[in-house]
This record gives structure tokens, sequence and C-alpha cells, in this order.
């Protein structure tokens, strides 16, 4: 019995907690290394395999959601958009949605007008056409901001006509190193052609803004360049064949509105050659609170087309 009691007292010394030994006999016993997964290689195995599933899924998911427009018009005004094909609409029905819409949603009736024009680059050959900016002076004014204008000259009759028609700096090669250190900052630069040979220090700087006879940037008319550069409307080619731009307010007439969209489709035009085929491919108009309308192209070609698709027989 009290051998017992003697052998249980010990216990509890040697291991006052249960699963734990002592301070004094954990340093003496040997390391034990943790027990082995023998599973672990088969848990990472099922880990991938179940990984890769959600990925299969959702691949499946892809190629199923795909469905082919119907032919026929819907008949009620509520719909699935992707069942059918997205209407097109003359430019002057467009633009009278557009101001429907903005009645009935009680929005800003001078917001702005935007179209997205989407352009076929493709030239012969695998070649295309760069992307380019331009300019365009619009018939129909839509907003009272001037852009700033820079002309190089060095002659004092030119400066003066420079300054009458609203430059907003006239100077010559002195201008150069304050361009370069940023301490002159324009919208648009104009140059009379004598002054270019000393311009071109500032070619890399200026870029595309860079005065040349091909942005007509360059001439001898700087009444002409400084009414183009500071009321016109400027875009450029975006992710190699999109073109976004504002072309006029809401609320001005659907006839104004019309004119300023002409006017900006026969200036892309001419960056291609009409023989290749229509440079335009898909036209969207909308306002800044409205859904984009697909416009009807057939009546927005430029007039150089419609001439040429004329016969020689007509002509005769």
């Amino acid at each position: 019995m009290a051998a017992a009691v003697a052998g249980r007292c010990l216990w509890r010394v040697l291991a006052p907690r249960r699963g734990a030994a002592s301070p004094g006999l954990q340093r003496c016993l040997p390391a034990v290394p943790p027990p082995g997964r023998p599973y672990a290689a088969a848990a990472a195995k099922t880990a991938k395999k179940s990984s890769q599933k959600p990925k299969q899924e959702e691949t499946k998911k892809k190629k199923g959601t795909m469905r082919r427009p119907l032919m026929s018009k819907p008949v009620d005004d509520v719909y699935l958009t992707w069942c059918y094909e997205r209407p097109s609409y003359d430019v002057e029905v467009a633009v009278g949605m557009l101001k429907k819409f903005q009645e009935l949603d009680f929005t800003y009736p001078k917001q702005h007008v935007y179209v997205n024009i989407t352009l076929d680059m493709a030239l012969q050959k695998k070649k295309k056409v760069d992307p380019f900016a331009s300019i365009v002076l619009l018939p129909y004014r839509f907003t009272d901001e001037m852009n700033k204008v820079l002309v190089f000259t060095e002659n004092k009759e030119e400066a003066e006509i420079a300054q009458q028609n609203g430059a907003a700096i006239v100077g010559g090669v002195e201008l150069i190193k304050w361009i370069l250190e940023d301490e002159i900052k324009m919208d648009f630069y104009v140059a009379v052609p004598e002054i270019m040979p000393k311009l071109i220090p500032l070619k890399s700087k200026l870029k595309r803004k860079y005065p040349s006879a091909r942005r007509n940037s360059m001439g001898h008319d700087i009444p002409k360049m400084l009414q183009l550069f500071k009321e016109g409307l400027e875009y450029a080619v975006e992710e190699e064949h999109l073109i976004k731009t504002r072309i006029a307010r809401l609320d001005m007439p659907t006839e104004q509105i019309v004119a300023n969209l002409n006017a900006v489709i026969q200036d892309i035009c001419t960056f291609k050659p009409s023989s290749y085929g229509p440079f335009v491919q898909k036209l969207v108009i909308r306002s800044s609170t409205s859904e984009g309308l697909l416009l009807n192209l057939d009546g927005l070609l430029p007039q150089v087309q419609k001439e040429e698709e004329k016969s020689p027989e007509d002509e005769e």
C-alpha cells in the first residue's frame, strides 16, 4: 500500500499536467520527430484536381452562353437584347430618341452628344492606316471654350496679324527654351514655313502638336490657322481603330447636330482612299446619360464615295 502511494506521488512530480513532462525530464528525453503524413501527397493531388474542375466548368459555361441572334424583330417593348439583332436608326430618328430620353429621365437638357466611330484600318497586303489625330472646324459650335494657340514667326507684320486674331503667344526662336523647360504650354502650335528649320529641337517635345502642313498648322494664312485651332474640335484614333468624341449639345436643333456629325465623318474619311471601301464600319451615338444607339450608315456616306458608285453610263 505504501509503495503504491509513493509511486503515485512520484508520477505527480514527474508529470504535473496530463500529457506533459516536467522541465527537468524534458532535457533528458531525446527529441522525437513528428509523425509522418503518408497521405500528404495524395491530398495535394486531390486538391489540384479539385482546383482544375472549376476552371473546366467555367470554360463549359462560357461556351454554353454563346447564342445566335434571331432574325425576327421583338414584338413587345421588353425583351432580351441578346436574342435579337441590334436595331439601327437613321441619324435624325436617333437624335429625336435621345431628346425624348432626356425628357423622360428629367436629366440635364444641355448635356453633350457623343459618337463612337469604329474604323476599318486595313489596306492592301496586310498594311494598315496609321493611327491619326485631326482637328475639324464644325459648322455649329457647342461650347464657348477657346483653345490656346502659339504662333511661331519672326516677321513683325505677321506677329501683329496673329495678335489681332487672338493668338495667345507670338514669338520666334526665343520661345524654344521656355517650351523645352515646360514654362510655356499651349493647346496648339502653328508656324510660318520660314521659321520651321529653326524649330527642329521642338520636334520630339511637341510630337503630334509639332507644326506641319499635313495637319494644317503650317502656312502663311495665319487668321485661318488661328480660327481652326482656336475653335476646332480635336479627335484621335484610340485602340487602333476607334474614335470617341463629342459633337454637339443635346439642346441644339437636330439639323445642327446632324451637320456637325457629317463634318466629322467627312474629315475622318480623308485619311483613307475611298477605293479601299468604306472607312467607317460602325457608328454609335449617345448623350451623357443615355444608352448608345446604332446608326444606319446609308445616309452618312461621304459625297466622294457616292459619286464613285455611279456608273459611266449614268454620267453619259
